[in-house]
């Protein structure tokens, strides 16, 4: 060691930094190796010449004290016994290529993690955390021991081969490694193709890991390679496998009379359905006739999946494990096969077709006196879309008129009712695109919400909660059985105030408490609905509201207001409503609770199938946004066309905007921005001119031009026009 001499001997003089001494203490004292003097340096976030010329100081001190020793290498390791050592499991959050955080359930502060900290961990896995203890006072930080589940070990991404080997560029904005494939395991990708890879080894968290290429998705920028892109990066399936579709060919469609005589016959009354013009699988159909006493009997019958799929099967396997169907723009990828889900179990009209039940006898004021549950067998008269349901309901002529007319008002008091007990009625705009034959975007357009959808929808809830409310009153002194629920928990109460404090400026006074919360939530949408920031506020209050999931534990649907809610009206599409279906025959033939844990990992697993759906589909649209954008401006007059927009968020590298005509969202980059220099002030969501004090703030209108984009990434380059 240099100045041996010149090293101080009082401790308080060596330790300018208060905590330093303690900091470079336990970090020794706690690590199971020799680390190097940079190692300290980087550890303890060491940068100027003055703290580590104090960091040599304290180790001379230390190793003078025989605290410390230095090997060979010049290694410093402690000579005390190791500090009692904190280990925490929980999940990586990888949010940028220098760190990551590990986000541990029933911690309120997530556990920071230098990359050199992390192993071989990515984005998602579930690993071991050993807590550091030297910062004291500051954030908690940690090194990953071991990785206990790894999240994902596929890829989707841009091959780049040379000569001698192949590099994948993934798509993933979370993976920041390139991934090594050996030239032999390339399976015959063209340079610049998008692939899948797997990665089959890693050697060293400072290497590349390796891979091998299982499947070339095809030429970038075509739509169906963009598209299979999209389901291999959120961990899709692609296609069902051979055991499953021969499993499906196999189901008879007959119906025998044994069958029909279990069941309750609706065949002679009055059902149709009402679906998108482009369906193919119709799994509700309504039913009304009016009784002798004057009340109506609405019946929601809904496809009768498990009668086709039983457990054990290969069928029931795929179904679980897929746990959704998943709608991107241009394609559905079905939870089952299409022998079930268009043909078997689909409700076609005039067919004869097996299904399960909830029946609703209900006054005028759609007040419901009675309910019935069950399984039946109906017969559909006429299939509607939206659209001529709407038309029918609007001119009061044509097929069925009066029933329609009859259940639309029924659905509008049971809408009444909804709001009257603290239901939100968050109405998000959907965008939907018109295609040409080579699947490329040439119209976007967003949908519009009619009485037919929400006729649907409130018959779709009614059952749903009397579903629920059936099993959970099953139980006997207080205990219900198990069934799959669908929950919504309160919103955090800080997220709340923090969205009521931005929505204020605005004009919307926001509540946080009870039915006045939902209240004033109700008046912002109803007074925003043709409103620029209808968008960014709905989705800001939707941000400050828990997630809706599946769960075991019957706590309610705050959003809906229903103390008990469950999914029961879509098996083609959902396996928790397979779930449901068994569970309420179950317990109609007097069973006993089912089994709870296993139900609770269903559901969790049922949980994460849907965000990864809702995320692909998310994805979907956004890349046909962006061929859309694209194909706008190669029109030569598009080139330098202002559009209007809507700023929709402001974060430290740039200014989100929504263009108001397409509802496209890019970014203005802060390199791009040139009158100042601009400051965050994330807690008021707005920048900061550091000169001209100028604001740019969430919600402002804006005009703006489209500077690039970048199909590929799924990203577009904005300016603010002069």
């Amino acid at each position: 060691m240099k100045n041996k001499k010149n090293a101080p001997h009082n401790r308080s003089k060596t330790n300018n930094n208060p905590h330093l001494f303690e900091n470079v203490s336990a970090l020794l004292q706690q690590s199971t190796k020799a680390i190097s003097i940079k190692q300290i340096f980087k550890k303890l976030n060491v940068h100027t010449q003055a703290q580590k010329v104090q960091v040599v100081q304290i180790l001379e001190k230390l190793a003078e004290q025989k605290i410390i020793s230095i090997n060979k290498e010049g290694h410093f390791k402690s000579n005390l016994a190791p500090l009692e050592e904190i280990f925490l499991v929980g999940k990586v959050d990888f949010v940028n290529p220098r760190h990551a955080f590990i986000v541990v359930e029933d911690q309120e502060q997530d556990i920071w993690v230098d990359a050199e900290n992390l192993g071989q961990a990515l984005d998602g896995d579930t690993v071991k955390v050993r807590l550091l203890q030297h910062k004291k006072g500051k954030r908690k930080e940690g090194e990953v021991v071991e990785i206990l589940e790894r999240r994902r070990t596929s890829f989707v991404g841009r091959i780049d081969i040379s000569e001698r080997y192949a590099f994948v560029i993934a798509d993933n904005k979370r993976m920041y490694f390139d991934i090594f494939v050996p030239k032999e395991q390339t399976k015959g990708a063209k340079n610049g193709e998008k692939v899948l890879v797997s990665i089959v080894q890693w050697h060293t968290p400072t290497s590349n890991p390796v891979g091998v290429i299982t499947e070339v998705l095809g030429k970038a920028g075509e739509n169906n390679t963009e598209m299979h892109a999209i389901l291999a990066e959120y961990d899709l399936p692609l296609r069902f496998p051979e055991a499953v579709l021969q499993e499906a060919a196999q189901i008879s469609d007959r119906i025998s009379p044994e069958e029909i005589k279990r069941r309750r016959d609706f065949r002679n009354i009055t059902t149709f359905t009402i679906d998108p013009y482009d369906a193919k699988d119709f799994d509700d159909a309504l039913s009304i006739q009016r009784l002798e006493n004057g009340l109506w009997e609405i019946g929601v019958h809904i496809a009768d999946v498990t009668h086709y799929v039983h457990t054990q099967t290969q069928l029931e396997k795929e179904a679980a494990q897929r746990a959704t169907s998943v709608y991107l723009v241009d394609r559905v990828v079905p939870m089952l096969p299409e022998r079930l889900s268009n043909e078997l179990c689909s409700l076609r009209p005039h067919e004869e077709k097996l299904t399960f039940s909830a029946v609703f006898t209900l006054d005028e004021s759609a007040q419901v006196q009675q309910v019935w549950l069950g399984r039946t067998i109906i017969f559909s008269d006429r299939r509607f879309s939206y659209e001529e349901a709407q038309q029918i309901i609007e001119s009061g002529q044509g097929d069925f008129a009066q029933e329609l007319k009859t259940l639309n008002q029924l659905a509008h008091q049971l809408t009444q009712q909804r709001f009257q007990s603290g239901a939100i009625n968050f109405d998000s705009p959907e965008i939907k695109f018109k295609l040409d034959e080579q699947g490329r975007p040439i119209e976007l357009y967003v949908k519009e919400r009619l009485d037919a959808h929400r006729l649907i929808e409130e018959f779709m809830l009614l059952a749903n909660k009397a579903v629920a409310e059936f099993v959970f009153h099953k139980g006997k002194e207080g205990h219900s059985p198990t069934m799959v629920y669908r929950i919504h928990e309160k919103p955090n109460e800080e997220k709340l105030q923090t969205f009521a404090k931005f929505a204020k400026p605005f004009g919307y006074d926001i509540a946080l408490q009870g039915k006045a919360l939902s209240n004033s939530l109700n008046a912002m949408i109803g007074q925003t609905l043709k409103n620029p920031e209808q968008t960014f506020l709905q989705s800001l209050a939707i941000k400050a509201m828990a997630k809706a999931k599946y769960s075991t534990e019957p706590i309610g649907h705050f959003g809906l207001a229903f103390r008990h809610y469950t999914h029961f009206t879509s098996p083609i599409r959902r396996y928790p409503d397979m779930m449901v279906h068994r569970l309420l025959q179950h317990y109609l033939d007097q069973g006993p609770s089912a089994d709870k844990a296993l139900f609770e990992k269903l559901c969790n697993h049922a949980t994460d199938m849907e965000k990864r759906a809702a995320d692909a589909e998310r994805a979907s649209i956004k890349y046909k946004q962006m061929e859309y954008m694209q194909i706008l401006m190669e029109v030569p007059d598009m080139k330098n066309k202002i559009f209007d927009g809507v700023i929709t968020g402001v974060t430290e590298w740039g200014v989100y905007v929504e263009i108001t005509e397409s509802r496209c969202e890019g970014m203005v980059r802060m390199q791009d921005i040139l009158d100042d220099f601009y400051d965050l002030d994330a807690e008021n969501y707005r920048l900061v001119g550091r000169k001209s004090k100028k604001l740019i703030k969430f919600g402002d209108k804006v005009r703006i031009k489209v500077k690039d984009i970048n199909l590929e990434k799924r990203m577009m380059d904005l300016i603010f026009a002069k």
